[in-house]
């Protein structure tokens, strides 16, 4: 893991998180843990991730060696962003971008 200082998380509120789920549900994986687990390159992939979208959803691969709740949580602190939801081994995740565009950031 890396230990690089994440930004502090968005906190959402209950509508807050059903809007987006609603927005998340369209949505492909952008990334996709593997056999490597919570490695630096997985984080950086979903730091990365943020620089283009607000929203992005991670597939945890069927032969990853990481727990679905543990890569949620480990995910959401390394990248400094707010877990919305976990269904089944996707997990969808929401940082606020004010770099974006404001066509492609998400109004709550």
């Amino acid at each position: 893991m890396t230990k690089t200082k994440a930004a502090k998380p968005p906190v959402l509120t209950n509508p807050q998180k059903k809007q987006l789920r609603s927005l998340g549900h369209e949505l492909a994986p952008v990334v996709l843990a593997g056999r490597e687990g919570l490695s630096a390159n997985l984080i950086a992939a979903t730091r990365a991730a943020f620089k283009t979208r607000e929203l992005i959803k991670i597939k945890i691969g069927q032969n990853a060696p990481i727990q679905r709740e543990e890569a949620a949580a480990e995910l959401a602190r390394e990248s400094g962003s707010a877990l919305v939801q976990v269904v089944g081994r996707v997990l969808l995740l929401y940082r606020p971008n004010p770099e974006l565009p404001a066509e492609k950031r998400i109004a709550l």
